[in-house]
């Protein structure tokens, strides 16, 4: 894989003397785009679905001019892993959490703020607006470039196998696994959960041997990893939405010809729209495939979980990292948090 300035600078020096036209798009022969992409979900998960059938179009539309090769299911590493071989150049793409990368660029977490969305209007106009632009202006200064449109990976609920979560009490002293980022260990705390970081990978197992007895995920990932199997209730709480960013080291990004930014973007969009969609659909299609399997479903009222939020100051502490202007523009979305 050669990525440098003086071979992308001769793409569109050299085009009018030898090129490949296509939608529109001029591109020098010989001058091929190569760049690997990584990806954070499981293989059947829609947002990866969409981002390997968006690369498929890139390569065919650009007529095999820009490849790029798609690694789902974490094959090149861990989130931060992939987030450190973005930053240096060894990674030229890879979809990301905004909550994991949260580590990395502090204001990525902010969409994926606890009881903040209501719905997915709510979602999707911050994310496509004000919102967004700001969480994407920041990750510019750790040399990352965000993508335009952000795909969904869903509300997060909560599965047990002792009792289903009606209320606040019931999350008293639950030993409940969470991914490793300070957003589930701070929310879990606050909610008087027992919260204990566990890889992904790992997470089934936990469950079997009660090392936990709850997790959360959002309905896709719960019935991809089977954890009907070895829980019992699943308590439709939505209590953050967490979404699913196409990024891009901004060096290189910057350094691809405007015509193939035009066209990645262009089809990244497309698909990622078409996503949206398809896991809306899919996370009600999933409960009813999952009750068929034995889950249990209930719906808690969620004001419950908000007002004891705000009431033990959780809210006012994020405020308080997140400052007061991104604060003013989330509840801008969302109403008062606090």
């Amino acid at each position: 894989m050669e990525v440098t300035r003086r071979r992308f600078g001769s793409v569109m020096a050299g085009a009018l003397a030898a090129s490949t036209t296509f939608n529109g798009q001029v591109f020098a022969q010989g001058a091929k785009i190569n760049m690997k992409m990584g990806g954070n979900l499981s293989t059947n998960h829609p947002a990866m679905l969409a981002t390997e059938k968006a690369c498929e179009r890139i390569k065919n539309e650009s007529n095999g001019e820009i490849v790029i090769q798609f690694f789902n299911n974490l094959q090149l590493g861990s989130e931060p892993s992939m987030h450190s071989q973005l930053r240096s150049g060894a990674l030229e793409m890879m979809t990301t959490s905004g909550l994991i990368l949260q580590t990395l660029v502090p204001m990525a977490g902010i969409s994926g703020m606890a009881f903040a969305f209501k719905d997915y209007p709510q979602v999707w106009a911050a994310l496509d607006g004000d919102l967004g632009a700001m969480i994407r202006e920041n990750m510019q200064k750790y040399g990352i470039y965000g993508f335009p449109k952000n795909m969904d990976n869903g509300f997060r609920d909560i599965t047990s196998s002792i009792k289903p979560i009606n209320t606040v009490d019931d999350l008293k002293n639950l030993k409940i696994r969470v991914p490793s980022s300070p957003v589930w260990v701070k929310l879990f705390s606050a909610l008087g959960a027992a919260p204990t970081s566990i890889n992904l990978n790992e997470l089934y197992t936990s469950l079997q041997t009660k090392l936990v007895d709850a997790q959360e995920n959002p309905l896709v990932l719960i019935e991809a990893g089977k954890l009907y199997e070895v829980q019992k209730y699943c308590s439709m709480t939505g209590h953050l939405w967490d979404g699913c960013w196409p990024v891009a080291n901004a060096k290189i990004w910057t350094a691809l010809p405007q015509d193939a930014r035009a066209l990645i973007s262009r089809i990244f969009d497309e698909e990622t729209v078409k996503q949206r969609a398809d896991a809306e659909r899919l996370n009600v299609e999933l409960e009813a495939a999952l009750t068929e399997k034995g889950l249990i479903f209930n719906r808690p009222e969620k004001q419950q979980f908000r007002d004891h939020l705000s009431k033990v100051g959780f809210y006012a502490e994020w405020k308080k990292r997140y400052g007061p202007e991104p604060w003013a523009l989330l509840e801008r979305y969302v109403g008062t948090l606090s």
